[in-house]
């Protein structure tokens, strides 16, 4: 049996855009032999109640509380991950929300300008609490055949720059990282490498961030290493996760990417 301590620190659950419930990711933890778990849903720490760390406890899995932050910075999203944080974040995680709300109704308008009919409820499939985003729009494209497929809906419609995409006044990556940073939580650049590169990744990572997420999914070490010296170069933390979706993203399994105790340790110290 191996006893090496691991942890996947980027997790969705259905309380945004994964199809798993918090419950059963602590099941599919110990399945894939991890010690640590943090669940990153989008904008949203609801996934953290005392039932999951009375189950967390008694699996034997050690919880990191964390939660994914969408920003804006010259039009295009940039993902921030917090970790650690206090409870007084949730003020500023509901402005986000209200924000993701917003956004959300001015994409559904203009899908019905181009004849495609999706009523706010209909994105609402794991209950009203839910947190709802592009996905679960792209999803409803697909059930009404409006597209073929969940990325032909984000390739031809709802990506940054597609004819449907709204910003929804999104916070900039420095008001998110103050925000983490005033609730005593750390803030982590999420998978840079989904970034444009050049002048923008460059502006984006002069920002006060704590670490980067140098280990994710199914990069290769070779594809790693450059952001793991990118980490080392800003005294970062170089932190990882499987960006694990569930069902939406049947090729990325719970454990893909991880990091040791001691990343853990230190990004669990306020």
């Amino acid at each position: 049996m191996n006893n090496e301590f691991r942890a996947d620190l980027h997790v969705h659950s259905r309380c945004s855009d994964g199809t798993d419930s918090p419950q059963k990711l602590l099941e599919l933890a110990v399945g894939a032999g991890l010690r640590g778990l943090s669940i990153t849903d989008h904008d949203t720490i609801q996934a953290y109640t005392p039932e999951l760390w009375s189950q967390a406890g008694a699996l034997n899995i050690e919880l990191l509380r964390g939660v994914e932050i969408s920003s804006e910075w010259q039009g295009l999203t940039v993902h921030v991950l917090a970790y650690a944080f206090d409870d007084g974040i949730h003020v500023f995680l509901n402005e986000v929300l209200q924000r993701r709300i917003d956004r959300n109704r001015r994409i559904l308008e203009k899908l019905k300008k181009k004849g495609i009919c999706i009523d706010e409820a209909e994105l609402h499939s794991s209950g009203p609490a839910q947190i709802v985003g592009r996905l679960h729009i792209a999803t409803a494209m697909l059930e009404k055949k409006a597209v073929g497929t969940i990325q032909e809906a984000y390739d031809g419609y709802l990506k940054d720059d597609a004819c449907c995409y709204a910003s929804g006044g999104k916070f900039t990556p420095r008001e998110v990282i103050e925000a983490v940073h005033a609730h005593r939580g750390r803030a982590i650049l999420a998978h840079p490498h989904f970034l444009k590169k050049g002048h923008f990744l460059r502006d984006v990572l002069a920002h006060p961030f704590d670490g980067l997420e140098c280990y994710y999914s199914r990069l290769t070490k070779d594809q790693e290493t450059p952001w793991v010296k990118l980490a080392e170069k800003h005294h970062w933390l170089a932190t990882g996760g499987s960006d694990y979706h569930g069902r939406h993203r049947p090729n990325i399994p719970l454990g893909a990417s991880w990091v040791n105790e001691e990343t853990f340790r230190k990004l669990s110290q306020r």
